[in-house]
Parts: C-alpha cells; sequence; structure tokens
C-alpha cells in the first residue's frame, strides 16, 4: 500500500525507464515477442469467447486426422466455430479474398476471408499485432475461413476526470536548436504560464506541463541536419533548453519524455534524457525526466505519454491514413493497444525481455507528437492528442508534403476533459 500511495503521490503511475532490460540477437528479440503474445493474451482473456481458444497446432492436428474432435464442441452442433489467437505475421490480397496468417507459438495458420466488411478490418490491422480469429470449423474445406475478427481493442469506458477545475497543458516537438525552432513564439508562451499575457483565468489554474518528446533538434538525426541546425552541438542545444525551461513557474509541475531527436538511446522503449546530457534540467525541482513511453496521474486522470515514433509506419501501411490526420492513426494504436506494433521498418524497437510497449493500461488522455500536426479526437472515452510542434515547415517537411501546426499549445481542463487550442503563432 505504501508502494501504491507513494506512486499515486508522485503522479507516476509507470515509467518504461525503470523497467528497461535489454538482451541482445535472436534471444532478445525472441523474449520481446514471447512477452508481446502473453501480454496481449492476457487482455484478450477479457472476452468471452478467449475461453473457446486453440492453439494452431491442435487445429492443424485435427484436420489432418480429417475431423474436428474438440472437447468443447457438443455433438449436437457440429458447425461450432474454432477460435485461435495469435500475432499477424502477413496480410495477402488475392483475387477473390484476403489472406491473413497467424503465429499463436505453436504454428502458423493462414485463414481466408471473403466478406467485403472483414477485407477492410483486416486492411486495418498491423503487422505483429495480436487478434482473436473466429473460424468456420467445417473439415471438409481445405481453406481456414473467417468468420469474426477480433482486435484487443480498448472499451468503451468513462474515463477519469478530476474533481476540481484543473489544467495541463500539452506540447511537444521544440527542437530547440534548429533554425526553424519558434522561439519568439515560445517566449511568448512562457509569458503567458508566468500571466503576462490573456486567458488569465485559464492559467492560475494550470497545474502541469506534458513535453512529449524532441526537446532539442540533435546532431546527424538526418543527412545534411547541420544545414539546418543554428546551434551546432548537442550540449549548447541542451543548455539553450535548460535556460528556457527554467522559466516555467515552478508550482507548474513538468512531465516530460524524450524523442528520436534527443540525446540518448533511440530504439523503444527509450530510457528519460540521460543525467549527463541534461543535469541542469534534472535540477530543476519542478521538472520529472521519464521514459518514453510512460503513464503519469494527473489529478486522477490517466495520461500515456509516448513521443510516436511509430505512427510514420502505421501512416504508411495503414490504407487512408495521412500526416494531416494523427489522431486516426494513434486510434490505430489503441485498438492494436501496443504503441509500436510493427517490427522491421522504420522504427528502431529494442530486444527487451518485457515488451513495455503494450498498453495494458487504457489511458483517460493519450498524448503523442512526432509528427508536427495538432490533431485532437475522442475514442471511446479516451481524449486523443497529437499537440503538434514548436518548429516551422522544414525544407524534409515540405519534401514529404507535409504542413505543420506549429506554435499551439492544446490546454486539457481534467475536470471536462475539454481540450483548447491557445495559438501563439499569431
Amino acid at each position: 500500500d505504501d508502494f501504491e500511495n507513494n506512486y499515486y503521490v508522485n503522479n507516476i503511475i509507470y515509467d518504461s525507464n525503470n523497467s528497461i532490460n535489454s538482451s541482445e540477437g535472436v534471444e532478445g528479440y525472441t523474449s520481446l515477442f514471447r512477452s508481446r503474445f502473453d501480454k496481449s493474451l492476457k487482455i484478450l482473456s477479457n472476452r468471452p469467447d478467449s475461453k473457446r481458444i486453440k492453439r494452431i497446432a491442435f487445429i492443424k492436428q485435427s484436420l489432418n486426422q480429417s475431423r474436428i474432435n474438440l472437447k468443447s464442441q457438443s455433438k449436437e452442433n457440429p458447425e461450432e466455430s474454432l477460435f485461435i489467437a495469435g500475432l499477424v505475421m502477413e496480410k495477402k490480397i488475392k483475387k477473390n479474398s484476403y489472406n491473413l496468417t497467424i503465429d499463436d507459438q505453436s504454428g502458423l495458420l493462414e485463414a481466408f476471408a471473403y466478406d467485403d466488411d472483414l477485407k477492410k478490418q483486416i486492411s486495418s490491422l498491423t503487422l505483429d499485432q495480436m487478434v482473436m480469429i473466429e473460424l468456420e470449423n467445417n473439415s471438409k474445406r481445405k481453406n481456414h475461413i473467417i468468420r469474426k475478427i477480433f482486435s484487443l481493442d480498448v472499451p468503451d469506458r468513462i474515463p477519469n476526470r478530476s474533481h476540481s477545475e484543473v489544467y495541463s497543458v500539452l506540447i511537444s516537438d521544440l527542437h530547440i536548436g534548429s533554425k526553424f525552432f519558434m522561439e519568439d513564439e515560445f517566449q511568448m508562451f512562457l509569458n503567458w504560464l508566468n500571466g503576462k499575457e490573456e486567458n488569465k483565468d485559464i492559467v492560475s489554474k494550470i497545474k502541469y506541463i506534458c513535453i512529449c518528446g524532441d526537446l532539442i533538434d540533435g546532431i546527424g538525426i538526418f543527412p545534411h541536419q547541420d544545414r539546418e541546425l543554428l546551434e551546432k552541438d548537442s550540449f549548447s542545444q541542451m543548455e539553450h533548453a535548460t535556460n528556457l525551461l527554467a522559466k516555467i513557474p515552478k508550482h507548474i509541475q513538468v512531465f516530460m519524455i524524450p524523442g528520436n531527436h534527443d540525446l540518448g538511446r533511440r530504439a523503444l522503449p527509450q530510457p528519460a534524457i540521460p543525467r549527463k546530457y541534461a543535469d541542469k534540467i534534472y535540477s530543476l525541482s519542478n521538472i520529472t525526466m521519464l521514459g518514453n513511453p510512460c503513464m503519469i496521474n494527473m489529478e486522477g486522470v490517466k495520461t500515456l505519454m509516448f513521443h510516436g515514433q511509430s505512427l510514420d509506419d502505421t501512416i504508411a501501411t495503414i490504407p487512408g491514413l495521412s500526416y494531416s490526420k494523427p489522431a486516426e492513426a494513434m486510434k490505430i494504436l489503441l485498438k492494436s493497444r501496443h504503441l509500436s506494433p510493427i517490427y522491421g521498418q522504420r522504427t528502431p524497437i529494442a530486444p527487451e525481455l518485457e515488451d513495455m510497449m503494450v498498453i495494458e493500461d487504457v489511458p483517460d488522455i493519450f498524448h503523442s507528437g512526432h509528427v508536427h500536426v495538432i490533431d485532437v479526437d475522442s475514442y471511446k472515452g479516451t481524449l486523443v492528442v497529437n499537440s503538434g510542434a514548436w518548429q516551422t515547415q522544414t525544407p524534409f517537411q515540405r519534401a514529404m508534403g507535409i504542413t505543420p501546426t506549429p506554435g499551439i499549445a492544446i490546454v486539457v481542463n481534467l475536470a471536462t476533459l475539454r481540450p483548447y487550442q491557445i495559438n501563439f503563432a499569431n
């Protein structure tokens, strides 16, 4: 109880920084995916039909014997469905079907969907996420036909709210050190926090700030980055950042996680920015440095902070998604109950013994950044926020066709979970 109370007081529900325990090579990734499978299966166990799940090896063995003879199946209903659960290994579009290959650690099984609604559902699944599938039980057919697909998803729920009117500010992607960092606008934001601008009624009730990664622009993150830098070494960038963060009023508690531009490990999960690079920030009494991802408690409101590196892969692989609507990609992560389900593409994932990217605890607020585009939505009771950036459009973004919406702070009333946009770029 003392441990839980201590965590409640300190606002930290979960911090991946404290659980990082990397292995190496094949053994490490085997542990990672076993952990993902086990955690996902535990989430799935809340579904009534999960008790009917059979191992793929068992189903294959039964089919090889040209009969299905499951203990759970009654003789009166020989067409009762079969249920399997596993990670999505492959999706293939055929002429008339959409085929899904599932791995449950006992074997692989390819299943076939012919229904248009099922095909649409498969198109929005990510590779490597956990699903449960209801199959037709027909031993006369060679193919495994899908009846229904269930992703883990978050349940419909009423979110937690604070008992009093308290506000939290959600920002990310400052990119201090870049020529495109909006220094003047960020200074206006700091002045506003210190009661020197309008909206003083809201400012007086701000108790928290969440900074969701990419505090600085870093060095060597992408080719020819030095051409875009005002400060060409990370330490001067960090000193500049410290001077700015020190201007945040001390009664406001700041939670900060790293992004892919920050100092330290880039693979997910990311440890907090190491103290050796940010000692002065650590010395600021109102700033808590956390790993990416983490979950914090603000007046009873559970907030999941994740910089959002995997949004690149999600947007690239799921039809209909775009950088202009990052909240839609964030919803895909909530549906899959995983912050970075796709392995082996742009998002580096470390071979951890435990998969810390599984969304075990359903958040009231899901906060990300990374794509530099403001987007706010709601999904099954969870407020979904991508908090944009404080960097104007870079040459890289222009080439990619990404139009950022910078210089805006998202302010959330924790008593109502109503978000407001305060624009400092006008």
